[in-house]
């Protein structure tokens, strides 16, 4: 890893501070042996720092010595090598926050302000945007009437894409999202509006070049030994170039902002506010704020168009979800980056959507859709900060396999209380608790606490019970989001911005998994997440939710737990010996009084199916002969037990026996992970409650004896023969 720090050169030659760690040289005699082949040998302008570098060149080469002399000092030196990439990263950020520090922020105010005293200007775009969306309705209804609306699908679809187009980034960024949406689109729209993600008309190269010279304060062949000449993606508020930084070499993309965009979305959005003030004031049946959902979305494009931010936002997101090795985002240059110029590492890979190009590289679509909805779900759930604008141009699927994720603009959070209170929300859903999920709109900040939820819950159950009939995999998403849509519309539901953000990320997933394959189901792909969360995640609110789900009328569905045990496996960060120990740190807990008395008689009731079950099968296993001496010729057998109960107790005990299995056969499965668990039952609280079920198993057996000495043999009815 070559040692040369990732600012100008210009810059470095002019800072004339005593601080070492922006002081390292890039002209060596020969390279320092820590640097390796990588080394890059850059000169500086003639007589340029001359004094400091031969200074520093030879602090330097005193530095590698130690290295050089024995291995001893390597670790300290990249410490030490470490610590200086982290300053000068941070001292790169801070000059490249300093260089955006005039960027705009949305505020509903300063567009009113700006626009309310310009009402040509308004009346134009409005015309404009009427005159398009309406010639494209008016088409539409001709073409029904003519009976040529299948024959000119394809000709509407490049209709529709070049009004977009024509009309800019909002309606832009509204064609993105249809793009993705292969349940709601024609094929033929599909592949149109899909070149919005990346393919939009570019803008003058010159402009470019001159945005990137004026915003870095930096001549263009001093900081790039080549550029592409023309852009290789145009999206809705910038075009990306291919370069080559001439400090190091490494190939990078160097997004440039389109001039004048500000000035077109303020428009949109004074002119979308008014509309959603018409809304909330004359359609009853939006219940939502219209105007705060638009607001919200507004705070996110204008964040989009502060390129700083979008750095800082990938550098959260990497820190965050790219610890698996099945995800990659982009480093940032911030020495290159400000608020209209973003520089990033160049990735090599194909647009999701480009299932053909996938497959030619050994690669499947599925696969990486499902990384990308686990990656997701992490987001949404774990950290809470998610990627809001995953259409098909910003998610390629690198030649390794790996889903990297781009353009880092429209960025969201969940609050933790909302993250807990959806998982818990999937779980009421799959118990049929209505009235449990009709409470968790007040958790998701659906509701106000003083709104009555009791005439929700028969809305919600007349849905449920019907979409309910199959099994909770098999839903579509997009079943169940209209499904609580209907239902949000008839109650005072107010929906958070958050919320609608996840659905868009969401249904893009789904929407790009149904391109590869039109039976796929979002849910099912989610749940072994949802159970390793149930399973392991020690969070009161979720060990209530897996409590409910385990239990019902006071007994234990086995049946549950193992299906839980058999989804969760198959995430693949599911570890056994976190399933186990916080349910028994809730077990043992100063309030689970109640849960230990439903353990204490299941307990019993699993010993007693494990003991009286092998009994059976070791009876059945017996010669018939002996069998007849050993009852002494009762047909009910040892046990005096009826068929049924004897199948029900061999089929828990079995049960038990496969659940033991799924856990045992974990792929981290440790016997020591019985360690702590074995600790814990020493405490006095434990050894109690040990007692109890030993006295119950007892107690259990004791009538069991008494059953079998006091009942009366069954009497064998006469032959009818």
């Amino acid at each position: 890893m070559s040692i040369l720090p990732p600012g100008p050169l210009q810059s470095q030659c002019q800072d004339q501070s005593n601080n070492a760690i922006s002081s390292w040289v890039y002209q060596w005699s020969s390279p320092p042996p820590w640097c390796g082949s990588r080394a890059i040998r850059i000169s500086r302008p003639k007589g340029a720092c001359k004094r400091r570098q031969a200074v520093i060149s030879q602090a330097a080469s005193v530095e590698a010595l130690p290295a050089l002399a024995d291995g001893r000092g390597s670790t300290a030196i990249q410490v030490l090598r470490g610590a200086r990439d982290r300053a000068n990263d941070m001292q790169a950020e801070a000059k490249a926050m300093a260089r955006a520090a005039n960027a705009s922020v949305y505020t509903p105010e300063l567009v009113s302000n700006k626009y309310r005293s310009r009402p040509i200007k308004v009346l134009r775009r409005t015309l404009e945007i009427l005159i398009g969306v309406g010639s494209f309705a008016l088409k539409l209804v001709l073409d029904q009437s003519n009976g040529q609306l299948d024959q000119n699908k394809r000709i509407r679809a490049v209709d529709l894409r070049k009004i977009c187009t024509k009309l800019g980034p909002t309606f832009v960024k509204i064609g993105q999202g249809l793009s993705t949406r292969p349940d709601l689109c024609p094929p033929e729209y599909l592949e149109e509006l899909s070149q919005l993600q990346d393919a939009l008309p570019t803008f003058p190269d010159a402009e470019a070049f001159s945005c990137i010279e004026k915003e870095l304060g930096l001549p263009l062949d001093s900081i790039f030994s080549s550029i592409s000449p023309s852009p290789i993606a145009a999206a809705s508020l910038g075009q990306v170039y291919k370069a080559q930084l001439k400090y190091s070499g490494q190939v990078v993309a160097v997004k440039v902002q389109r001039p004048g965009i500000e000035e077109a979305i303020g428009l949109d959005f004074y002119l979308l506010r008014g509309l959603g003030f018409l809304i909330n004031k004359y359609v009853d049946v939006i219940s939502s704020d219209v105007v705060a959902l638009i607001d919200e979305f507004a705070r996110r494009v204008y964040q989009e168009l502060n390129y700083v931010q979008e750095g800082q936002n990938a550098r959260r997101f990497k820190k965050l979800y790219a610890d698996k090795q099945d995800v990659l985002v982009p480093d940032i240059f911030w020495d290159y980056t400000s608020g209209k110029v973003l520089t990033m590492e160049w990735v090599d890979g194909v647009k999701l959507n480009e299932q053909a190009a996938i497959e030619r590289q050994g690669l499947k679509v599925l696969d990486l859709v499902n990384t990308g909805i686990q990656c997701s779900l992490r987001q949404l759930l774990e950290y809470g900060y998610f990627h809001a604008d995953p259409h098909p141009g910003n998610l390629l699927a690198t030649p390794e396999g790996k889903l990297a994720f781009l353009d880092f603009g429209m960025m969201s959070e969940t609050p933790e209380e909302a993250r807990f209170a959806i998982i818990g929300h999937v779980v009421h859903m799959v118990n049929r608790d209505y009235e449990a999920m009709a409470r968790d709109y007040y958790a998701l900040d659906f509701l106000s606490p003083d709104v009555d939820v009791s005439p929700i819950v028969p809305a919600l159950q007349n849905f449920f019970d019907g979409a309910l009939n199959s099994t909770v995999s098999e839903l579509n998403f997009k079943t169940i989001v209209d499904g609580l849509g209907a239902v949000l519309y008839q109650y005072p539901f107010n929906v958070p911005a958050y919320y609608a953000l996840i659905l868009r990320s969401l249904t893009v997933l789904e929407g790009l998994a149904l391109y590869a394959d039109p039976n796929f189901k979002v849910l099912a792909a989610s749940y072994p997440y949802f159970a390793k969360r149930l399973l392991t995640d020690p969070n009161p609110y979720l060990r209530d939710a897996l409590i409910e789900l385990l239990f019902k009328d006071g007994r234990f569905r086995w049946n549950r737990l193992e299906n839980l045990l058999v989804q969760g496996r198959k995430d693949r960060d599911f570890s056994a010996k976190d399933a186990l120990q916080p349910v028994l740190k809730l077990l043992l807990a100063p309030d689970g009084e109640e849960l230990r008395i439903l353990v204490i008689k299941e307990a019993v009731r699993v010993t007693e199916a494990v003991i009286l079950g092998t009994v059976i099968d070791t009876y059945n296993s017996i010669p018939n002969p002996m069998r007849t001496l050993i009852v002494s010729g009762n047909t009910a057998g040892p046990l005096m037990m009826s068929d049924t109960e004897q199948e029900n107790m061999i089929k828990l005990r079995d049960q038990v026996f496969r659940i033991w299995r799924l856990l045992r056969s974990s792929e981290n499965f440790d016997p020591a992970l019985l360690q702590p668990i074995l600790q814990v039952l020493q405490e006095p609280d434990a050894r109690s409650f040990g007692g109890r079920v030993i006295g119950g198993i007892t107690q259990r057996f004791a009538a069991r004896l008494l059953q079998q000495v006091l009942r009366a043999p069954p009497t064998v009815p006469a032959s009818t023969l």
